[in-house]
């Protein structure tokens, strides 16, 4: 049994043609490799001037590979340089322009405060000149889409204590009157509104005139009408005109603005003039209603 099965492993192992291949495993492959390089490191240093032309050779092929792997690694690095410091100057960009809008938005929010703040005080200014009417202050929600403030919304309404011909105030004087109120808004007319007309007063010489809007004219040149002053008034440029006592609706002395070019009218029996209002009916925010109404007297 163990004799027939020797005879087929031998036929097997002559018929094989891989049978008699030397077998070569990795680790005497790698001890071949040494041991290659030891003795071509011995002989390079026993005997310097037999590997020299070996050497050259070597040289004049490796140099330029290795000038060429030399440039190209340098490319790769350069570009990787490159690429790092553009990343990190567009992370810069990024960071400046956030703070660049921080920035932008506290300046904004600063101004916004200190024209708030500016406001406030001229109606605390105004408050305490007029310290002896009620006042209610509001702040101005909607107005017309001309820029202008000769009609627009406040706030404040009926229960809030807001009646109809109720005189509103900011800045330097008189804004308007009050013309429609709703329980928690009311619409204000300005003195600016060409169907405004306020009795006034020229503070020296008491004399009475009518100070009427228009629109054309204040965008013009930023003044209002002034008609009806009497042919022999004795008013003077840049006098201080203010509301009259003989107004059924505006309670007196409040300020309108001042007036200018005094010359008498077309029909030679009056003076005409313009008036620079005292409040800046493109900015105005909060407002002053005095919510006491004048009594009703014929004018």
């Amino acid at each position: 049994m163990d004799r027939g099965r020797r005879r087929r492993m031998a036929a097997r192992r002559r018929h094989d043609p891989n049978e008699n291949r030397i077998m070569l495993l990795p680790k005497h492959i790698l001890f071949i490799l040494c041991f290659i390089c030891f003795v071509i490191m011995f002989v390079s240093y026993r005997f310097p001037n037999a590997v020299k032309p070996v050497k050259n050779v070597a040289d004049m092929v490796i140099s330029p590979m290795q000038a060429g792997i030399n440039h190209v690694g340098t490319a790769i690095f350069g570009n990787r340089q490159k690429k790092a410091k553009l990343e990190e100057l567009e992370a810069e960009n990024e960071e400046l322009k956030s703070r660049i809008e921080e920035m932008t938005a506290l300046v904004r929010l600063s101004n916004q405060d200190r024209y708030e703040l500016e406001a406030l005080r001229k109606l605390y200014e105004l408050d305490g000149k007029y310290s002896d009417l009620p006042k209610v202050a509001a702040r101005i929600i909607a107005r017309e889409s001309n820029g202008w403030y000769d009609l627009f919304t406040i706030d404040k309404g009926s229960a809030d204590g807001i009646e109809v011909n109720m005189n509103v105030m900011a800045g330097n004087g008189l804004v308007g009157i009050v013309t429609e109120v709703r329980k928690k808004t009311a619409t204000v007319r300005s003195i600016i509104d060409d169907n405004s007309n306020v009795s006034a007063m020229i503070t020296s010489s008491g004399d009475n005139c009518i100070v009427s809007g228009n629109m054309s004219m204040l965008k013009n040149d930023g003044t209002i009408e002034v008609s009806m002053l009497p042919k022999d008034s004795k008013a003077i440029e840049n006098e201080e005109v203010v509301t009259s006592h003989i107004s059924d609706r505006y309670l007196p002395g409040i300020l309108i603005g001042y007036i200018r070019n005094i010359r008498t009218d077309s029909s030679n029996m009056t003076k005409e003039a313009v008036l620079v209002p005292a409040v800046d009916f493109q900015k105005l925010d909060e407002v002053l209603v005095i919510t006491a109404l004048k009594e009703k007297n014929e004018e």
